[in-house]
């Protein structure tokens, strides 16, 4: 159930509201700007169609990505802009308590695509955790994944829309670990340590790796909402 379709009247009570979040930022020549978008909003769809208790908000597209500003077409509000973004658009959905307004949800999820986000999203949800606000964050992590752009996100996008991925274009990037670049990138930029962009091979990755690693996405993303949403009651 997609909230931007819907009229006041079709706003199920009790529903949850699950957010998507990713950026607008270069991953490779062969990859579109709205990569991580688009895998934060399949996530967020797919939990919709296995429970009716779900509403989809529009995605916010635009995150922090400053370490790609090297890149053509990458954009960027930043860590404190996103912060406060996510803050009020939380405070917007649920009303604090005692409030005369009634809950249009009864919690929010904040399914988040983009690693540049971690940071604005964690500081956003310790405030609002301490204004008493039902709030889950869930991010994607895949087990022996690369960075960007790589084997993961072009195998995700070949399997969820293959008309976007560009594989004549697609070229093995750097394959240092973030954990040893991570420094060097944030002070820098990614260019400083992949002149493509791209962390990983893109060129190895296949529509069926990337259908198992959505499925197992989907099916985390699934257990770890149940087990919150329980928390909440009716």
């Amino acid at each position: 159930m997609l909230l931007g379709a819907l009229a006041w009247p079709e706003v199920p009570d009790g529903a949850v509201l699950v957010v998507p979040l990713g950026s607008c930022e270069q991953h490779g020549p062969h990859l579109p700007l709205d990569t991580d978008t688009r895998i934060a909003t399949a996530c967020a769809d797919a939990l919709a169609e296995r429970r009716g208790d779900v509403v989809v908000a529009p995605a916010v597209g635009i995150g922090a990505s400053g370490e790609h500003e090297g890149f053509p077409g990458t954009l960027s509000i930043g860590t404190l802009a996103l912060e406060a973004v996510l803050v009020e658009l939380v405070r917007s959905a649920l009303p604090p308590p005692g409030s005369p307004r009634p809950p249009p949800f009864a919690g929010v999820v904040l399914v988040n695509g983009h690693g540049g986000n971690v940071e604005a999203v964690g500081r956003a949800a310790a405030l609002l955790a301490d204004e008493g606000r039902a709030l889950l964050v869930w991010h994607p992590t895949v087990a022996g994944g690369d960075s960007h752009a790589g084997r993961t996100e072009t195998s995700l996008l070949l399997h969820l829309c293959p008309e976007v991925v560009r594989m004549d274009r697609a070229e093995p990037g750097s394959s240092a670990r973030w954990r040893d670049i991570g420094d060097v990138v944030r002070t820098e930029g990614l260019a400083a340590v992949s002149p493509t962009g791209v962390l990983g091979d893109p060129t190895t990755a296949t529509a069926r790796e990337g259908g198992e690693v959505f499925g197992a996405l989907v099916d985390d993303l699934g257990a770890t909402f149940a087990s919150w949403r329980a928390t909440l009651g009716t």
